[in-house]
């Protein structure tokens, strides 16, 4: 096999990779649904880019009909290309709007040298986007979030916030009026790094936060990236806590009613075990079968697969 047809295969297969990732996480957590128009929030980056080019496949295969239209805000970083990204979706033939705000002078001025302007940037972005979703009529907002960045929320907020809070999949607005959604929260950021590289996007650097040192974000990323690299597994298994989350054996009393906790009850993750072993045996050490425990289930929801083919002949779902 040449070297050109081997990485060929090997972008074919992060291509797929990235697409059933990308189609899995909209079909678990029902992110577009028939006639959604969807602002896909596109700032230059890698992640915003391959977001786009992700949906715009997906668009072009589901069972279901939705629109797209990119957006980007320009908010008057000194030395932005103002071009790129116009010519970048026209090349592809997106539509797409360009939001003109002064938001660095904003940071600027209000923030003294040396902080860092994340919290105050996001604040004003996500109400200017949140303005232009609503004059756009869109109804869901798609943001380039991926697993790690996640993750990395998930360690901000414990170890600076004293929180066990991570950043949805899927969100309701403050006000109730927007959906937001992260397609590609299942993602791991280093394939977004090979796809983007693959497809050669046009990428812009963001000059008003990604050049500032010792940023929490970066550092908690950067251990992240250590552990991936050190304890192979480690990462898949802490996103998967996120999905199996067990209120019983935490400690906050809104989420598990500890207070009336009472002898004989049974609870839907057991009762004594801390620490779950990789294999969970069939019976309890007490002799109690598992499956007499009654758990009430909410009735099932009927979700189009993402990932399947639209329907031949006119034929309807």
């Amino acid at each position: 096999m040449s070297k050109k047809t081997k990485q060929e295969l090997e972008n074919n297969k992060l291509s797929k990779r990235l697409r059933h990732a990308v189609g899995d996480a909209i079909n678990d957590f029902n992110m577009i649904e028939p006639g959604d128009k969807i602002m896909v929030c596109l700032s230059g980056g890698k992640d915003s880019y391959a977001l786009l080019d992700i949906l715009r496949q997906l668009q072009a295969s589901a069972p279901i009909e939705f629109s797209l239209v990119a957006v980007n805000l320009d908010q008057k970083q000194p030395g932005f290309p103002e071009h790129v990204l116009p010519e970048y979706l026209e090349s592809i033939g997106v539509d797409y709007k360009i939001v003109e705000e002064d938001t660095y002078s904003t940071v600027k001025r209000v923030l003294d040298e040396g902080k860092t302007t994340c919290s105050l940037c996001s604040r004003l972005r996500r109400g200017i986007l949140y303005r232009t979703a609503k004059e756009l009529g869109a109804t869901k907002i798609a943001l380039g979030h991926h697993r790690d960045d996640i993750l990395a929320t998930l360690f901000l907020n414990m170890f600076y916030g004293g929180k066990l809070k991570a950043m949805p999949p899927k969100l309701i607005s403050d006000n109730g009026e927007h959906i937001v959604i992260r397609p590609l929260a299942y993602v791991k950021e280093k394939d977004l790094i090979r796809y983007a590289e693959m497809k050669e996007f046009p990428i812009i650097p963001c000059n008003l936060c990604g050049s500032q040192p010792n940023l929490q974000r970066q550092v908690i990323g950067d251990m992240l990236r250590d552990w991936d690299r050190c304890y192979p597994g480690r990462i898949e298994s802490m996103f998967s806590a996120l999905r199996n989350v067990v209120p019983s054996h935490l400690a906050d009393t809104e989420l598990f009613d500890f207070v009336g906790l009472e002898r004989g009850q049974n609870l839907k993750h057991g009762g004594d075990l801390a620490f779950d072993s990789e294999s969970v045996p069939k019976r309890f050490s007490d002799g109690t079968d598992d499956s007499e425990v009654h758990i009430e289930t909410k009735p099932e929801r009927k979700v189009i697969n993402i990932l399947a083919s639209k329907p031949k002949n006119g034929c309807s779902m």
